[in-house]
């Protein structure tokens, strides 16, 4: 999990900040397609300031042990993979968005899902710390 948190703080926190202090460039090259009004910039700003608050909760939560707030942000994680690659399979298909990040952008945010949600399946089968396994009798 630990691995997966830092990871994931360090490739969304560039991104945030790159949406933060360049929507436009930024939009230009993931997506192809530049920004040009001032909504657009402003709506940039505020997705790349989310991506980067998610990036500090990753970071933040990388020591953490299972059943702890960690948990909870590898399954908001997972959350956010698949609803981003889910978006971004949309513009690259029906908008036809072209840009030679957009298709290994997917592959990177499918790989951290799936990640995640390995992480997330494999820590509830095991029971929390602190709390005593059933015996057989």
């Amino acid at each position: 999990m630990k691995l997966l948190l830092m990871l994931t703080a360090v490739v969304e926190g560039l991104t945030g900040l790159s949406l933060l202090l360049a929507p436009s460039l930024t939009s230009s090259m993931l997506l192809g397609v530049e920004i040009n009004e001032s909504v657009g910039l402003v709506v940039g700003r505020v997705a790349g300031a989310a991506v980067l608050a998610l990036a500090i909760a990753c970071w933040q939560a990388r020591d953490g042990e299972r059943g702890s707030a960690s948990t909870g942000v590898v399954a908001a994680m997972l959350f956010y993979n698949a609803s981003v690659e889910s978006i971004l399979v949309y513009a690259g298909v029906r908008l036809e968005f072209q840009s030679p990040l957009i298709w290994p952008v997917i592959v990177i945010h499918n790989v951290l899902g799936i990640w995640c949600l390995l992480i997330l399946w494999r820590t509830s089968r095991r029971p929390a710390v602190g709390t005593a396994s059933p015996v057989a009798e």
